[in-house]
């Protein structure tokens, strides 16, 4: 039995609008039930990219972060282009001579820095404070306007080396907070996703709060891929200035850091990675003990090769874990991997050479081996001589 409705179109236009609605509404989920029976497969569900690489990702907040901060005790940065326009080694690339260049130079004089120097991009843009050319020191807080590619030997020995005026350039004074945020897409996706989303946040509510003296800008890679969103602030606290760093940042993070980090001068402990010219074992020594506020400033190493036991084992331990992550990133397809945990400046790097220690440390096993021998040796000779006397006299006495 079928039911047929008629209406009047122009007496009733709401009723035939719902009825005409319905009828095309039914047949859709007809024919598209039909087609599902038919084809008998559905496609699989798309997964975000924040679930596989921003802050909903499976690794977050995983491990613990104090002391998985870099150890040096001054940052060079070069203000060069874009984010999305480096490659994965924008330091070494023959496309990217800029950087490159630099980099060679801080390697070819590494045994006259008389520092633990580290070496990151960050962007240049032209009509802000920061364009292609600039170079940013920490701690000194100086900005050195307009590097060219012909002077850059003589920047580095007279500034880098010699820590003296440069002649040829500009030098200005920086002030406020200044926030650099690991964007480096083409080097790992992590950072690629988390960095932007992060850089706009802190815009945002750096403005909300009118905050005209907090610097905001992407940078490469800073080592720990798997800890993004990765970010150092640099800031002055009683004319001192200091650097820390801070993992596994989210957007809901940010506001916390501009009113109690940036605002207080108070560590967010949960996010703390560590913090520029202090070694491994303090920092976790003394993470405990840190008081809510940012310390008086940073005490540089001033003697060349003037490497404490401490950062060495800091070094090792950086080594391992980036060769653990670029094992990892390769089997995940996550990043490039490669690299050194101090941009990787092809030798320029706070990384030391295990092989030395690994050669030192097995000489000591082998000595302790060979000691330890002897001693047993020593002991059964003993108890051998022991045994003799007293079977000796035993036989002695049996004669009498």
């Amino acid at each position: 039995m079928q039911l047929t409705i008629t209406t009047n179109r122009s007496r009733f236009p709401a009723v035939h609008f719902a009825i005409s609605y319905l009828s095309a509404s039914s047949h859709f989920h007809s024919s598209n039930m039909a087609a599902v029976s038919e084809n008998a497969t559905t496609e699989p569900p798309v997964i975000d990219d924040n679930v596989k690489f921003g802050f909903l990702r499976k690794e977050m907040h995983t491990e613990k972060l104090a002391g998985t901060a870099i150890a040096y005790d001054r940052h060079v940065i070069l203000c060069y282009k874009t984010h999305d326009t480096w490659p994965s080694r924008v330091e070494s690339s023959d496309s990217h001579p800029f950087p490159k260049l630099l980099a060679g130079a801080l390697k070819a004089r590494k045994n006259d820095i008389p520092v633990k120097t580290l070496m990151t991009i960050c962007e240049g843009r032209e009509g802000t404070e920061l364009s292609d050319g600039d170079v940013l020191l920490f701690p000194e807080m100086v900005k050195y306007r307009g590097l060219k590619e012909p002077d850059i030997n003589s920047f580095v020995d007279e500034v880098i080396v010699n820590r003296k005026q440069w002649s040829t350039g500009v030098q200005e004074k920086m002030t406020g907070s200044h926030i650099f945020v690991c964007a480096h897409s083409s080097r790992d996706k992590r950072c690629g996703f988390c960095g932007p989303i992060l850089i706009k946040k802190f815009k945002e509510e750096a403005e909300l709060r009118g905050l005209k003296n907090v610097y905001v800008s992407a940078c490469s890679h800073v080592g720990g891929h798997k800890y993004a969103g990765n970010l150092i602030i640099y800031s002055v606290q009683n004319n001192k200035v200091s650097g820390h760093w801070y993992g596994y940042v989210s957007p809901n993070d940010v506001p916390e850091l501009l009113d109690d980090h940036i605002g207080k001068g108070q560590i967010i402990e949960r996010i703390w990675r560590g913090q520029m010219g202090v070694p491994l074992l303090k920092k976790l020594s003394s993470l405990k003990a840190i008081e809510p506020s940012l310390p008086n400033g940073n005490t540089l190493i001033n003697e060349k090769n003037n490497e404490t036991n401490e950062t060495k084992e800091e070094n090792i331990k950086n080594k391992k874990e980036e060769e653990d992550n670029i094992k990892k990133e390769k089997e995940d397809g996550i990043g490039e991997g490669g690299g050194g945990c101090c941009q990787g400046l092809n030798g320029f790097s706070c990384c030391r050479d295990e092989k030395e220690e690994k050669e030192s440390t097995s000489k000591i096993d082998l000595l302790w081996k060979k000691w330890e021998e002897n001693e047993i040796v020593t002991v059964a000779v003993v108890v051998g001589v022991v045994v003799t006397v007293g079977l000796v006299y035993s036989f002695y006495k049996r004669l009498r």
